[in-house]
């Protein structure tokens, strides 16, 4: 069977090598994911483990379509009966690009006409549209006279681990966190700071990767209320949970996060709690930023925009305080160019990769990956705790 799993744009190169990791054979990267060849039980396997997807889509129809009747053609020819039933509820979205129609509703709306029309006239009953929370999610793809029709196995996007239960503004997608340590080059087994936590993100995605705990342990999938989950299915997506569980390590490399923001930090000890994390929070200010022995990796998202206080001035002391971390590798997602100037003045930082652009959100970001030379008389070989109370 065939799945695209969807990625942040920027993304998608880290997604394939995420999925390669997991033992993913049959891929190929695109622009938006990366499309998998497999059994069903991969694409269970991908919605728990996958911190870089989005959503995992199964491909249940694909053609050519030059008007509103052929497209409706298409989709009436699925065997619907096979996914819902008319006691479930359905919701289609569609996206298209040079079709007969750039009009997704009235797209999405030929794509409900063909599917309850199909069961109405095989069940006696149509299914309802829930746009809310529908058993059964549905997207249409459209370019030019191509088509193609998914269904959503993930339910919910897959960056709703469940366990961010505080945010503080504009907080970090889970998914992108776990992106932007993968593009970090973080090792997974140094120790790792991120000094502007913020609600937590980045420290506990570190955390629950380093420990390999699958992401999607604590929430439930679309696909477990599709008709065709039966009781063996469902046996088998269990055994697959609990094989993910067992993996899980009860120990792993010091994770720190700090900010100066009180609030904040209540927000991350919270959701470290509920994602059982052992990352660890302190208040400090990252002015103050000291390195944790001779290596190791930071990795931050500064404030910008309306989070942002100090502009360009705070931006130099952020990028000084950077700079002294000998020995570590320094990796900043950049919602401005004032970042990237800041840091590429500091002639310690060195610049490790060449940037790499990605969204968070609507906002176009550039992953930047220094390193710090590693200057004995300048670090101190005994881990320094940030400034602040244990959170123990």
């Amino acid at each position: 069977m065939r799945y695209f799993v969807t990625a942040a744009k920027g993304t998608e190169g880290v997604l394939r090598d995420e999925l390669r990791e997991l033992g993913v054979r049959h891929l190929r990267a695109d622009r938006g994911g990366v499309h998998v060849d497999g059994p069903p039980s991969l694409a269970w396997r991908l919605c728990l483990r996958s911190r870089i997807g989005v959503r995992v889509y199964e491909s249940l129809a694909t053609g050519g379509a030059r008007d509103a009747d052929e497209l409706y053609d298409l989709v009436r020819a699925v065997e619907w009966e096979r996914f819902l039933s008319p006691r479930h509820t359905l919701a289609v979205g569609a996206s298209a690009k040079n079709t007969f129609t750039n009009h997704t509703q009235f797209l999405s709306r030929r794509v409900k006409d063909g599917v309850v029309d199909r069961l109405r006239a095989r069940e006696g009953e149509r299914p309802s549209v829930d746009l809310d929370d529908p058993d059964v999610r549905l997207f249409l793809h459209g370019q030019g006279e191509d088509f193609t029709l998914y269904r959503d196995l993930s339910g919910d996007p897959l960056h709703m681990r469940g366990y961010r239960r505080h945010v503080n503004d504009a907080p970090l997608k889970e998914t992108l966190a776990a992106a932007i340590l993968r593009l970090s080059g973080w090792t997974r087994g140094s120790t790792l700071i991120d000094p502007m936590c913020g609600s937590g993100t980045i420290a506990i995605e570190a955390d629950l990767w380093a420990r390999d705990v699958a992401p999607g342990l604590g929430r439930r999938f679309g696909f477990e209320r599709h008709l065709d989950f039966d009781d063996v299915a469902r046996r088998s997506f269990e055994d697959i949970r609990a094989e993910c569980e067992r993996m899980a390590l009860d120990e792993g490399p010091v994770i720190i996060g700090s900010d100066i923001d009180g609030r904040a930090l209540l927000a991350a000890k919270e959701n470290a709690r509920a994602a059982r994390s052992l990352a660890r929070f302190s208040e400090m200010d990252v002015r103050f930023l000291a390195p944790k022995g001779f290596d190791g990796a930071v990795v931050t998202n500064p404030p910008y925009g309306e989070r942002l206080d100090g502009g360009m001035s705070f931006y130099r002391e952020m990028a000084q305080a950077l700079a002294k971390m000998n020995g570590h590798t320094v990796t900043v997602l950049a919602g401005t160019p004032m970042i990237e100037d800041a840091l590429n003045g500091e002639r310690p930082l060195r610049e490790a990769s060449r940037p790499h652009q990605v969204f968070n959100g609507p906002i176009e970001c550039r992953v930047l990956r220094y390193r710090v030379a590693n200057r004995a008389e300048g670090a101190d070989p005994v881990a320094v705790e940030p400034r602040g109370k244990d959170p123990r």
